[in-house]
């Protein structure tokens, strides 16, 4: 079971059974929505040194929301926005 605020919670949840008969349970691929698709809360320009937990944090009321940020600027990795510090980066509406 996964948390509500998980970027895999709306997934859907397949079954592959295998030769020997075993059914095992899986989530299907997420799609990450193109950036242009989502709505910009804001931009902001990092303070150094801030992580993007912290960022999700000061912006989006959650730490736990960072991969929000980084799917609304196409970082597969939240390392991606922290290695290039004053650029700005969008922040996205919040979803449900």
């Amino acid at each position: 079971m996964l948390e509500l605020k998980s970027r895999y919670h709306n997934l859907e949840t397949a079954t592959y059974t295998s030769p020997s008969g075993r059914t095992i349970a899986y989530k299907r691929r997420r799609f990450i929505a193109q950036p242009s698709e989502l709505l910009t809360l804001s931009e902001v320009l990092p303070v150094e040194g801030e992580r993007l937990d912290l960022l999700a944090a000061r912006t989006l009321g959650d730490p736990e929301q960072y991969w929000r940020i980084c799917d609304a600027n196409h970082a597969l990795s939240p390392f991606e926005l922290e290695r290039t510090p004053e650029q700005l980066v969008r922040i996205p509406m919040p979803r449900p």
